[in-house]
């Protein structure tokens, strides 16, 4: 895997991946940025939250369950010194379909979280990771 990160300008800084997808990233006033785009860490949870919401997804469909959404809300704490690494990060699913059971989405989280979801678990060497969850029957 590979990818290109340009610097923009003052705090700016465009990042293209091997597939061709471009995202611009850039600090906030008081680090010389225009707030133009996200902030590099707060890609890396975007990255992590994409990560488990496919490996949940993908779970819930290959048993056959009929899963119309999912939403993963991300709360982090990063340290308060440098390198303010993630400490603490709490993933709520809400995850919508027909009939699901608990323990079905149970299962698909526990499993992107200890076998497949690569971003969480390098992020787990720093910060303590929970999750938590709820089934909406319908659309």
């Amino acid at each position: 895997m590979k990818a290109v990160v340009r610097w923009e300008g003052e705090a700016a800084f465009s990042g293209e991946t091997a597939s061709g997808h471009v995202v611009r990233m850039d600090g906030p006033a008081e680090s010389g940025g225009r707030d133009s785009g996200p902030r590099p860490t707060e890609l890396v949870l975007l990255g992590m939250g994409g990560c488990t919401s496919f490996d949940v997804v993908h779970i819930l469909r290959k048993g056959r369950h009929d899963i119309r959404g999912c939403t993963a809300q991300i709360d982090a704490d990063r340290a308060a010194e440098d390198p303010k690494v993630f400490v603490r990060i709490h993933i709520h699913f809400v995850v919508t379909g027909r009939n699901l059971s608990e323990a079905a989405v149970e299962r698909a989280i526990r499993l992107s979280a200890e076998k497949y979801c690569s971003v969480s678990i390098m992020l787990e060497k720093t910060a303590e990771i929970t999750h938590s969850f709820e089934v909406v029957d319908g659309d």
